[in-house]
């Protein structure tokens, strides 16, 4: 059966029995180009899923900070082994953390033993509970708020200790971006990444933005805990037992304010645009060689609740060749309300698939089946 084929096998599969509203993949293989859909863009209209929609990428947008910021280090304006103290002094110092000993190293590969910003309490009361996203959905968050809420709990470790995946680690490091440069994280992100590729699609989302440029699907979510929930109860560990009914309907959450992941992941873009993005990103074609080294010197994300198979770099993600039977591939991805995005490709920057989904995340089997499905290898969830 041809690889398209039974790509579209897996997206009608999605919708069938994963209960995702849609689905999109894009598919570049040497010269050949191809993409396929299944299911709806708008549940009231039943209007499809099609190529070239613009959409929320998650937390793909961490690779987006870290190559800005390993291309700040090629011009030697900074290293990422830098303490965080040189450039955010007394940022960190706080609930038991330490700038001198925290580099800009350990806050691009979620090894800098902050928290898991998520499960903070200002996040959840917010936006944990259907109740209270409909409350807050358009509030915004400020710089120094992102910052105080990234040391608002104690240390899950020290740096270098483990992986621990956090937003804040990124949002302190898109605070030294604008330290360094003086310009806004989005004007960096724009000048050394989206230019220099051809993203013309792809911006960063201002912190004003609740919506998205035409086409674009609606977004569907059921990330939500049950109601008389206590957020603050919420641990790495025990989130998923707390979640709503699965069969409760979904919300349309497609306008909302996303200020709240900034530069941990706050970039629109176009499965198109996104293939083009993951490749220079495994390849290497966008960042010098020493850099591009430094992003994928990778460490286990073993017992770490994250996605399974894998080890992260500065940004990205690699699968562990262990359970690709020794095939490398590479992938950026994200999750957020009403949204779950990933892109997978060979290291040459050859081949790669991105898919997109209008609701959250729901199993690693789709994920892996699409691989499957592309690239040929067998991974179990």
């Amino acid at each position: 059966m041809a690889a398209h084929e039974k790509m579209q096998q897996v997206l009608d599969w999605a919708v069938d029995e994963v209960g995702v509203p849609g689905i999109v993949a894009d598919v570049k293989d040497g010269d050949r180009t191809w993409s396929a859909t299944a299911g709806v863009a708008d549940i009231q209209t039943g209007a499809p899923r099609l190529p070239g929609e613009h959409l929320h990428t998650g937390s793909s947008g961490k690779a987006f900070t870290a190559a800005v910021l390993l291309a700040l280090e090629a011009e030697g304006r900074l290293s990422i082994d830098d303490a965080v103290n040189k450039w955010l002094p007394g940022v960190l110092n706080v609930n038991g953390y330490d700038g001198d000993k925290i580099t800009i190293r350990h806050l691009l590969s979620n090894t800098s033993g902050l928290f898991s910003t998520g499960l903070a309490a200002e996040v959840a009361h917010r936006y944990a509970t259907r109740s209270g996203f409909l409350q807050h959905r358009f509030d915004g968050f400020t710089t120094e708020e992102l910052l105080r809420v990234a040391v608002s709990q104690p240390p899950v470790g020290e740096p270098g200790e483990r992986f621990e995946y956090s937003n804040g680690g990124f949002h302190l490091a898109g605070a030294i971006i604008e330290k360094v440069t003086g310009s806004s994280y989005a004007e960096e992100v724009e000048r050394r990444v989206i230019q220099p590729l051809g993203l013309t699609h792809t911006r960063v989302r201002s912190a004003q933005d609740t919506g998205y440029p035409d086409p674009y699907p609606r977004a569907y979510s059921n990330l939500f805990f049950r109601d008389g929930v206590d957020p603050a109860t919420a641990t790495p560990e025990n989130w998923e037992s707390l979640m709503e009914d699965p069969g409760l309907p979904s919300l349309d959450v497609t306008e909302f304010n996303s200020s709240l992941a900034w530069s941990a992941g706050d970039v629109v873009s176009t499965t198109g645009d996104m293939i083009r993005f993951v490749n220079a990103m495994a390849s290497g074609s966008l960042l010098p060689p020493a850099q591009h080294r430094q992003m994928w010197t990778t460490v286990s994300t073993e017992g770490s609740y994250w996605m399974p198979h894998t080890r992260y770099g500065l940004g990205v993600f690699e699968f562990d060749q262990r359970a690709t039977g020794g095939r490398a591939l590479r992938g950026v991805g994200g999750s957020l309300w009403g949204s779950w995005f990933f892109a997978v490709g060979t290291p040459d920057g050859r081949h790669a698939v991105t898919v997109h989904t209008n609701t959250e995340w729901k199993t690693w089997d789709l994920m892996f089946k699409i691989i499957n499905a592309e690239f040929g290898v067998s991974i179990a969830a």
